[in-house]
């Protein structure tokens, strides 16, 4: 394959004397002794005691908030360097002395998702060919013609919602909230209609998907000794998973090359089967085009639905904001039955709901970085080439020192335009950082904004009282168990 090329602040070449796969932090981080961990660390085993397999971000999350910025856990031989102090984090996006680190669960996912855009090394040429090709797929004229598909498959969830409501039942919110993002990109950009909303249990894609991504989370927390005996069955199961997920893209793939040439519909799919590189002339092949696809249907529809979860929640048990909310929808839409595409981004207060939601609860809640040469972080920290550290962005989001002396409140306000200029820079990352960040930002955001729109402008939230914010692992984050009521608006 010819080269392309490489991104800024890309690594390069794997460096020479690294060793393979899982880097323990005493192989990059020579004073450790710095860093403190938990105190009840106990030989060979590590900082397992009360320690919870499925929830090991918000663990790290109370560990962190005892010991500070930067701290380091350890596990069955596994030590890791974990970052959240807002300084610290600034200087771990400085694309000249960091890329993205490819590691834990997101290495993990590699056997089904390759060198696609998430999962691909630093070193590996597809990622730049991938991201040159699909990036006028996010352009503004492209996400204008996502636009109608968008508000047709949100047309389908308000149908759905519509009968909840009249029979008074309360209604799964991340349950429909994955359906709805799982259409959306599927129809979007692949052309493809899983029927989500025909179906009263969660497509097969879905549940391989979930699988998929808890595997990989089960697999960072168990000994890797031990790992081929315990996940025995587990291994099977996801190789089962994997197999499903990559039949299924295979089918979308084939019928689109079945399709005339009439068919062509200039999404994402077509701009990977059809479009060579502006400069190069190369093309993906079709294993990286299977990749890419298993991508942006697990990225692209995964997180969009923990983020609408958690922003929904929010305003349900927040009605002074959701008051706000809707009056913006109100006055900025209208009587305007179906909002155009440019009135989306003028429901500048809804945006920062969303906003102040993926604060608290980001759906990808950490990234990693490792250094490009030798380097000190903080002036403390020595760090040799190819050192990582994985940046809780839960914790930076919630730092006293960039947000103020109550992080834990919701307050949608923090995202005003006077209160973001106030704000240190590479304090707010729910979408990864530098190059490598989230090519699909903007669609998600959009998709978002006009989601919660319609909803508003549609239902009364009513939520659970008994109800408590419980949040699930599986990689990314989402709602355990949250439900609501909804009553139809007059008028």
């Amino acid at each position: 394959m010819a080269q392309t090329t490489q991104p800024t602040g890309s690594a390069g070449p794997p460096p020479e004397g690294l060793p393979k796969g899982f880097r323990s932090a005493e192989a990059g981080w020579p004073r450790l002794d710095r860093i403190p961990h938990p105190s009840r660390r106990v030989p060979l085993i590590g900082d397992v005691l009360g320690a919870n397999v499925r929830t090991p971000v918000q663990d790290s999350m109370a560990i962190g908030r005892r010991l500070g910025p930067v701290f380091r856990r350890k596990a069955f031989g596994k030590e890791i360097v974990f970052v959240w102090g807002a300084r610290l984090a600034a200087e771990l996006a400085d694309e000249a002395r960091f890329a993205k680190h490819v590691g834990l669960g997101v290495a993990n996912l590699r056997p089904v998702a390759g060198d696609g855009l998430f999962t691909a090394y630093n070193h590996e040429p597809n990622w730049q060919l991938a991201h040159d090709i699909l990036a006028p797929g996010f352009s503004r004229e492209a996400m204008a013609g996502y636009h109608p598909l968008m508000l047709d498959v949100a047309g389908q969830l308000m149908a759905r919602w519509d009968a909840s409501a009249a029979a008074g039942r309360a209604v799964d919110v991340p349950g429909d909230m994955t359906k709805l993002t799982l259409e959306t990109i599927s129809r979007t950009g692949f052309g493809h209609d899983f029927g989500s909303f025909e179906r009263a249990r969660p497509h097969p894609f879905v549940s391989a998907m979930v699988g998929t991504l808890s595997h990989a989370q089960r697999r960072n927390v168990l000994p890797p000794a031990l790992a081929p005996v315990l996940l025995r069955r587990a291994e099977r199961r996801n190789a089962a998973d994997m197999a499903y997920l990559n039949h299924t893209v295979d089918g979308v793939i084939a019928a689109r090359r079945a399709a005339d040439a009439s068919g062509s519909r200039g999404d994402l799919l077509d701009r990977m089967l059809d479009v060579a590189h502006p400069d190069t002339g190369e093309r993906l092949s079709p294993e990286n085009i299977r990749r890419q696809v298993i991508t942006f249907l697990v990225a692209g529809h995964e997180t969009t639905s923990g983020a609408l979860s958690f922003a929904l929640h929010y305003l349900a048990t927040h009605p002074e904001v959701l008051s706000r909310a809707r009056d913006e929808v109100d006055q900025v839409w209208g009587a305007t039955e179906v909002p155009a595409y440019e009135q989306v981004a003028k429901l500048r207060y809804v945006r920062r709901v969303l906003d102040e939601s993926l604060r608290l609860w980001p759906t990808a809640p950490a990234f990693a970085r490792e250094a490009l040469a030798d380097t000190v972080l903080g002036g403390v920290h020595p760090m040799r080439r190819g050192a990582w550290a994985l940046v809780l962005t839960m914790l930076l989001h919630r730092d006293p020192e960039a947000w103020g002396p109550r992080p834990e409140e919701f307050t949608p306000d923090r995202f005003a335009p006077a209160a973001v200029r106030s704000r240190p820079a590479h304090v707010f990352k729910p979408f990864g950082t530098g190059a490598r960040a989230c090519i699909g930002r903007q669609f998600a955001l959009h998709e978002a904004t006009l989601v919660l729109a319609l909803l508003l402008r549609r239902y009364d939230l009513v939520p659970d009282p008994g109800y408590r914010l419980r949040v699930a692992e599986r990689l990314t984050l989402m709602p355990q168990g949250l439900r609501l009521r909804l009553v139809r608006r007059s008028g």
